[in-house]
């Protein structure tokens, strides 16, 4: 069963931790992908490996952008198993759910995907928020970040932030920052580790035979 969050402990050692965005064209997952990988190298001195399939045919379809993290050189720099996937609309969802592994964490942009039959995934609505708090939905791919800064332990949130700071133009970088702070604290909101059950928190999908 996928459970909610595989990851280890930060500053542990890791063989391969494979991060994998998708969504549609326009929805930013490549800038995300960048901002997660050069965190990753940079200031978390690890290996790492980028790679991304988008072209315009992907615009309201499938687009993916994968982040390969190892303290080890990469030999294959293309995701094998995904261990967090994020999907932020259906068709990604579809097309990419198969390649997340059995105990990797998935979470969906619960403002596009109504129906998410499957176990224990976590719903942030990534875009709503981006809408409502920031003024933008174009800065969801920053919730996405706020909130991943959140859910995983191999990226150090001050990490992601640094590289997000060197990666944005000064002229749109206090809304993306701000963007990154919703998604992060929405994540602390409704983080299921601090609910009792799963039936606590309306932002899980149980699985329908618990």
């Amino acid at each position: 069963m996928r459970g909610l969050s595989p990851v280890p402990k930060k500053k542990t050692k890791i063989d391969r931790y494979e991060v994998r965005l998708s969504g549609s064209g326009g929805q930013g997952i490549i800038l995300a992908a960048i901002i997660l990988a050069e965190a990753a190298g940079k200031y978390e001195r690890r290996y790492v490996a980028q790679s991304q399939l988008y072209g315009p045919e992907a615009r309201g379809g499938a687009s993916r952008a994968d982040v390969v993290i190892s303290d080890h050189p990469i030999a294959y720099p293309k995701s094998l198993s995904v261990d967090l996937l994020v999907a932020m609309n259906k068709a990604s969802l579809d097309k990419f759910y198969d390649s997340l592994q059995p105990n990797g964490l998935l979470i969906v942009d619960s403002s596009q995907v109504e129906e998410i039959p499957f176990p224990k995934a976590i719903r942030v609505p990534f875009t709503r928020l981006a809408k409502e708090k920031c003024g933008k939905s174009l800065v969801a791919n920053m919730v996405v970040l706020g909130t991943l800064s959140y859910f995983q332990d191999i990226i150090a949130g001050a990490s992601i932030t640094k590289a997000l700071n060197q990666r944005v133009p000064p002229e749109f970088l206090d809304l993306n920052l701000r963007a990154f702070k919703v998604g992060r604290d929405y994540a602390r909101k409704i983080d299921p580790r601090k609910a009792k059950s799963y039936s606590e928190n309306r932002n899980i999908v149980p699985n329908a035979k618990e």
